[in-house]
């Protein structure tokens, strides 16, 4: 399954690019609104990539971080929700207003999202708040004490840790220390650095 994309946008549409690898393949790939208006005009571009198998087709769909592809994963095992509804979700809440929409317990802001109505909000949300309860996928609030950068370095590298197995409590201790000592690392350097602190905790 494909799960990560680098190379050259030669294409774009207001929902999709297609992106050009090294090897000389070019990939289609759906996007948010979004992220299809944030596409650099040259260089290269970095996404994760949810892979949807039909019988007729071959599905990409690519998200700028992490947490946005899981919660995409999310929206898909939710009964009666497509790949098309899920993206068109993720075009007007991130992940994290999604967390609040289902904190604050109110279905009503789902309406917002183009070919969801009233009834079909109220059944979305009674899964989604399920699902986005503590210990689900999702993981809670965001340090305050770290910057911009690492608080979103935080996030993906906090979802990375979870899938893996490891605890969110543990996981969230040792990224507050890990980016509190060196706030400039990227996901896989946090990564790497906090399953080294694991490693050394558990000898």
């Amino acid at each position: 399954m494909i799960a990560y994309l680098r190379g050259t946008v030669v294409a774009r549409a207001e929902s999709s690019c297609v992106v050009l690898t090294p090897g000389g393949v070019g990939y289609e790939v759906g996007l948010t609104v979004h992220a299809a208006a944030g596409l650099p005009r040259q260089g290269e571009v970095e996404l994760f990539v949810q892979t949807i198998v039909r019988e007729d087709a071959l599905e990409l769909y690519g998200f700028a971080t992490w947490d946005e592809r899981e919660t995409f994963a999310l929206l898909l095992s939710i009964s009666k929700l497509g790949p098309k509804t899920a993206l068109a979700m993720l075009s007007v809440f991130s992940p994290d207003d999604l967390r609040r929409v289902v904190l604050a317990d109110d279905f009503m802001p789902l309406v917002q999202v183009p070919g969801i109505g009233k009834k079909s909000a109220q059944r979305i949300f009674i899964e989604l708040k399920y699902k986005l309860e503590p210990g689900g996928v999702a993981p809670g609030p965001l340090p305050g004490s770290l910057p911009g950068p690492a608080a979103s370095v935080f996030r993906d590298a906090l979802a990375g840790l979870t899938n893996l197995g490891y605890d969110e409590t543990q996981a969230r201790g040792v990224l507050e220390a890990v980016l509190g000592a060196e706030p400039d690392l990227d996901v896989a350097g946090a990564l790497r650095a906090a399953l080294r602190h694991i490693s050394k905790a558990r000898e």
